[in-house]
């Protein structure tokens, strides 16, 4: 059994109304992610599997709690000795290598904050993150250039003094793999000011950064206990069953779905460090190692779906599940069809867990969000802060903030209380996602509050022009955005990436937007189709519409001058 029955009043719900009405976590004090649950099982069922790590090269490497335990205490011991201490800010650049996690626990041991970032970084980058969090070390994979990116960075990034390589030796790094084996292996809880308190920092993720540059969201050390619902009941991960979510070390989707919520709740990690995606490599791997729960982004799945996955034993899947973005009723079907499962959609956020997901006990409405997680006081407003009824569109937010902090959502922006306050206050954050309720509870995306397009004096949200583009055979990707028209004042556009096999053409475009007019209202078909190799995305994937739309303005001024 996993551990989550510490930490909730209850643990089996017989319907939602049951699970929405009852759900109640239990939040310790000073509760510590590495000391409570990585060392609690080392402690209860040392020898009980806790983590399978694999790659493109064959490799292979498993480790019990026992071998967590050790190593991150070989690495608290490690890090001390390089003068981490309390407090501290570490960057973290693993890919998804297994020693990514001696790293995490053990600066959770120390009280040391971890940042993770993804292996794309850049010098300019790194240079950001460096001195917008007053960073002390980076510890990196030797893979993709990032010592020579944070080598780079060095001159321009004066708080940093400790660099610590992982897989490899390189003048000016400390070689951890080496230096390890000499470091102590026994390490107790401080006690004191030492030890940490619930409201410590414990990790920083950036924010994608599709608007602005990326903001720093922090979370404390009651943050893994929110991912319980992300891991039972949204993944409904199985005991001593293995998880995989598809998320590099960089992302808050790694803490989603490989670092909390599914050890708590029993679940064995499944790391699979792939060099690149490749759709057939992964479904080998979900055959080879009968993983039982499997979430990723609705493009993976996408691409899946471009190979023979009938051709592969997917028996042992018990669940799949989505998030990321919103996912498509086309994909959503064609993978029932094909392998019986239906893939249940979740949705939150960097600064949060899942806030709204389609639950095991819910019928599902393909492209739904799903319902609110009774973790969060959800709901729906309008401009003036108050509940819209069902079928109207409002932001979602979460309300008692202040005086019911839950578990799961984040402390602010770090050295920003400006942006902090743009989406906190009155007691309500509000995620600047803009949906509505139907009659039946469900919630359904529309888009970003700045995504969506008011043409014609319509509201259209470019999610549900996607979902009509993305059932089109031609359509591979899609990004729907208001483009300037100097008749019209906004027109919806289409920035289209072709599946493999098509062409651009006049003729496709007229194709594409006809096939848009009959699956949806035809005042959402895009007036404008533009094709491109590929679309505008953040290092995290996400689909830059902002960049698309300044873009197009700075053209149509640019026209307008000549």
């Amino acid at each position: 059994m996993g551990l989550e029955e510490r930490y909730l009043e209850r643990t089996e719900f017989d319907s939602y109304e049951d699970f929405s009405r009852n759900f109640k976590l239990r939040v310790p004090e000073n509760f510590n992610f590495a000391y409570d649950i990585i060392d609690g099982y080392a402690e209860s069922e040392p020898e009980r599997l806790a983590l399978v790590w694999c790659d493109d090269k064959g490799n292979e490497r498993k480790f019990t709690f026992r071998d967590l335990k050790y190593w991150s205490d070989k690495t608290a011991n490690y890090l001390k000795a390089k003068g981490i201490g309390k407090g501290d800010k570490l960057i973290f650049i693993l890919r998804r290598r297994f020693e990514f996690y001696f790293f995490a626990f053990a600066a959770c041991k120390i009280g040391a904050v971890f940042i993770p970032c993804t292996n794309q970084l850049m010098k300019k980058d790194i240079v950001y993150r460096n001195n917008a969090a007053g960073v002390k070390a980076i510890i990196a994979y030797n893979d993709d250039g990032i010592p020579e990116h944070a080598d780079n960075s060095r001159l321009d990034s004066p708080t940093v003094d400790t660099y610590i390589m992982v897989g490899g030796s390189k003048e000016g790094w400390f070689d951890y793999d080496s230096e390890i084996e000499s470091a102590g292996a026994e390490w107790s809880r401080p006690e004191g000011d030492g030890n940490t308190t619930n409201e410590d920092l414990m990790m920083i993720y950036f924010t994608s950064g599709t608007t602005s540059m990326p903001k720093m969201a922090m979370h404390d050390f009651t943050y893994p206990l929110g991912h319980i619902v992300t891991a039972k009941y949204w993944h409904r991960v199985v005991d001593k069953g293995l998880h995989i979510s598809v998320a590099e070390s960089g992302w808050a989707k790694f803490g989603w779905g490989k670092l909390f919520g599914q050890w708590i709740c029993g679940a064995v990690q499944f790391l699979y460090d792939m060099e690149r995606f490749d759709p057939c490599n992964l479904l080998e791997k979900l055959s080879k190692y009968d993983v039982k729960t499997f979430c990723a982004p609705p493009t993976i799945y996408r691409f899946l779906l471009q190979h023979d996955i009938a051709g592969y034993d997917l028996s042992s899947l018990n669940h799949c599940s989505t998030a990321g973005e919103p996912l498509n009723p086309e994909i959503f079907n064609r993978f029932k069809n094909i392998t019986g499962h239906e893939i249940l959609n979740g949705f939150g956020q960097t600064e949060t867990t899942v806030i709204v997901a389609n639950f095991e006990w819910l019928k599902v409405d393909p492209g739904a969000m799903g319902m609110p997680n009774p973790a969060y006081n959800i709901d729906v407003v309008d401009e003036n802060n108050n509940s819209c009824p069902a079928g109207e569109e409002g932001e979602l937010v979460i309300r008692d903030v202040d005086t019911a902090k839950p578990a799961g959502l984040f402390c602010g922006y770090y050295k920003d209380s400006e942006s902090t306050a743009k989406v906190w206050y009155n007691n309500t954050y509000h995620t600047g996602d803009v949906v509505y309720r139907d009659e039946h509870g469900f919630l359904w995306f529309v888009g970003r509050n700045d995504d969506v397009i008011k043409a014609s004096g319509y509201r259209i949200s470019p999610f549900e022009v996607e979902s009509a583009l993305i059932e089109h055979p031609a359509v591979l990707e899609c990004a729907v955005t208001g483009a300037p028209d100097s008749i019209r004042g906004t027109v919806v556009k289409a920035t289209v990436t072709l599946s493999k096999g098509y062409e651009p053409s006049e003729e496709l475009k007229k194709d594409i937007q006809n096939y848009v007019k009959k699956v949806t209202a035809p005042y959402k078909y895009p007036r404008i189709i533009e094709f491109a190799d590929e679309l505008p995305k953040t290092i995290s994937g996400k689909i830059k519409r902002a960049h698309i739309r300044h873009e197009d303005n700075k053209n149509m001024a640019q026209n307008k001058g000549h």
